[in-house]
């Protein structure tokens, strides 16, 4: 399941895709609903990792650091939770064996679940940010 932490890291990343200059951390946590404290760790991790730069003082604020068309959900996510295998056995970052498997190589469980990690990561990988902005939700699709 995806973690608030990415998911608000998402929205901040998603807020500021429409900005027209800097934000402060307090307008995104507002607009958005975000815990405040939270949302400065979130915006210090995704400045860390080039999505976000943050100026302080007077017109200050937060910015994308790069095009949204260039920031994948994927890389966000990897950024704010590590891995999002499914299972640990199938993380290409921080893999684990199953202490209850005797065989990896024929667990047809792992086998699915490294199907499950290939087709994630590609949806995920190939959605930008400014995909996810302006993305239609299923109530708003017509068909």
């Amino acid at each position: 399941m995806l973690s608030n932490k990415s998911k608000y890291g998402l929205k901040a990343l998603m807020y500021l895709t429409g900005a027209e200059g800097p934000l402060l951390a307090n307008d995104i946590a507002v607009a958005n609903t975000i815990p405040r404290k939270f949302l400065d760790v979130i915006l210090l991790e995704l400045s860390r990792a080039g999505f976000v730069t943050g100026k302080k003082g007077r017109g200050g604020g937060y910015v994308l650091a790069r095009p949204a068309e260039r920031i994948s959900v994927g890389q966000v996510i990897r950024v704010l939770e590590g891995s999002f295998a499914p299972i640990a056995c199938t993380s290409r970052t921080d893999y684990k064996a199953c202490a209850d498997c005797p065989d990896e190589a024929a667990c047809r469980i792992r086998d699915l679940m490294l199907d499950v990690r290939d087709q994630m990561s590609m949806v995920l990988d190939n959605t930008s940010i400014a995909a996810l902005t302006a993305r239609q939700t299923r109530g708003e699709r017509v068909f």
